[in-house]
Formats: structure tokens, C-alpha cells, sequence
């Protein structure tokens, strides 16, 4: 019986950590997605608004 408990504890041990390291990956692709579409608005943002706005069709 005492080689169940202590088994279970291992167990147990060893769900925790992958718990954890499951979330701590979670949060970098969380950081790393919002990263990009911080720097996608920073591009959009920076654009030209009157670029695309006349078109010369004369050739």
C-alpha cells in the first residue's frame, strides 16, 4: 500500500508539471501572437491614407 501512495504522489507530481509547462507555452504563443498584431497595427498605422486614393488611367 505505501508503494501506491507514493506512486500516486509521483503521479501526481509529474501532472503538475506538465500542467504547468502546458500554460507556460500557452502564455509565449499568447505573447508572441500578440507581438505580431502589434506590429501589424504599428505597419497599418505608419501607411500613407491618401495612397491608392487617385488613379491615373491615361497611358
Amino acid at each position: 500500500m505505501d508503494m501506491a501512495i507514493a506512486a500516486l504522489s509521483v503521479d501526481m507530481s509529474m501532472a503538475k508539471t506538465q500542467q504547468e509547462l502546458g500554460m507556460a507555452v500557452l502564455k509565449m504563443a499568447i505573447s508572441a501572437d500578440n507581438s505580431a498584431v502589434e506590429e501589424a497595427l504599428e505597419l497599418v498605422e505608419s501607411l500613407d491614407p491618401a495612397v491608392g486614393n487617385n488613379l491615373d488611367v491615361t497611358a
